[in-house]
């Protein structure tokens, strides 16, 4: 207990971010001193911003330095620039310099649109643009949602989908996806469900096909075919961080391994969509972070046994209407779906962290069953994707 605290910093202030810096502040407790880098003062709930166009929800955000005091934790403003591992230094990009003994690059990834000619989607950025486009149709208009090729997490534009055919039954709506039923990381019966929903909702739904571009009032698709359409929404393609002194792969991420080690750097872990990890999506960036915060409580000298990231996918769909959950488990035991009024995890949020789901609920109501939306929620097991080693 002598040791000086373990110094650690935190890049990031998304969802990754807030779990690690939670996670540690419980485990290793006064062991580690933490420094949180963020280029934003804010941390927002960004999942809700699908439903706050039509009126359904509203963002909530929580200011990042009043989340440090709590933790104990420094706040620095400032964007990440490189990392020197072997002299354990980051720079920022304001020429500020941080030493470390442990890292933790929880820095997102960069949205960029996949659909020229298309509405790019990209979250709460988009919110006041899409009510206007949405509010802005007339009567007969043909609206496409699309989801390009490389995209992994779909799930947002199904929402936008289901929400305008509630609230602009006056126009025409259509889904065009390159997955082979809607939603199928999430095996069939949740393909099936969902696509009753769609059915119900008179959204055509075209799957096996990718977009390329907006032209002429046309939506062009490939390897052939168009599609008339006056609007198309499209979700962006997410390119990996550029940070120097750290390994990427070719589209950009960050390898790591199980723990969430960076592999070829000591003492750099890496956690959420700035990962090399395929599918990109809060409930899975928590799980990373917390199988890294373990291995860095263990460096500060905490007595456990590290837990190896397992993903377990939980998704919600907002519809617009009571609460329902579901449950598709893809190990082939027991039953693979399921579907009720009961919730399958709490607090039944869209962020689903061992940590900072209870941390946002208790500071900003975001419970499930008071929200004025309905929800279908699906939970796969993807440990099939972690890399081994």
């Amino acid at each position: 207990m002598s040791r000086k605290p373990l110094r650690v910093t935190i890049a990031g202030g998304g969802v990754a971010a807030l779990e690690a810096l939670l996670a540690l502040r419980r485990l290793a407790e006064k062991r580690v001193s933490i420094e949180l880098l963020s280029a934003e003062s804010e941390f927002w709930y960004r999942p809700l911003a699908v439903a706050e166009p039509f009126g359904l929800g509203e963002l909530h955000g929580l200011d990042l330095g009043t989340v440090a005091d709590e933790c104990g934790a420094t706040l620095t403003l400032g964007s990440l620039s490189s990392v020197d591992a072997d002299a354990h230094v980051v720079r920022t990009s304001v020429g500020g310099e941080l030493e470390y003994d442990a890292l933790l690059l929880a820095v997102g990834a960069h949205p960029v649109a996949a659909v020229p000619g298309a509405f790019n989607f990209r979250g709460p950025a988009d919110t006041d643009a899409f009510r206007t486009l949405l509010w802005g149709m007339t009567s007969g208009e043909r609206i496409a949602f699309v989801v390009p090729g490389g995209v992994a997490w779909p799930l947002p534009l199904y929402e936008l989908a289901l929400q305008t055919a509630l609230k602009r039954r006056d126009v025409s709506i259509s889904l065009l996806t390159h997955e082979q039923e809607p939603l199928d990381i999430f095996g069939p019966q949740a393909a099936g469900a969902v696509a009753q929903l769609l059915a119900e909702r008179a959204v055509e739904l075209l799957t096996g096909v990718y977009p390329v571009e907006v032209k002429e009032g046309m939506l062009v698709l490939a390897p052939n075919g168009r599609v008339e359409a006056d609007r198309v929404v499209a979700l962006p393609r997410l390119e990996g961080p550029a940070i120097g002194g750290v390994p990427v792969d070719s589209q950009g991420f960050i390898p790591t391994d199980p723990s969430g080690r960076v592999r070829g750097l000591a003492d750099v872990f890496a956690a959420g969509d700035a990962t090399a990890f395929p599918i990109k999506q809060g409930g899975l960036a928590a799980q990373q972070a917390d199988a890294a915060a373990e291995e860095i409580a263990a460096l500060a000298g905490v007595e456990l046994d590290p837990h190896p990231f397992r993903p377990v996918l939980r998704g919600l769909i907002l519809t617009g209407d009571a609460p329902v959950y579901a449950r598709a488990d893809l190990t082939g035991t027991g039953d693979p779906f399921l579907c009720g009024s009961d919730a399958l995890w709490w607090p039944g949020g869209k962020i689903v962290g061992r940590h900072l789901a209870p941390f946002l609920a208790e500071r900003s109501g975001l419970i499930l069953g008071e929200a004025p939306y309905e929800s279908v929620a699906f939970e796969a097991d993807l440990s099939s994707l972690v890399p081994s080693g």
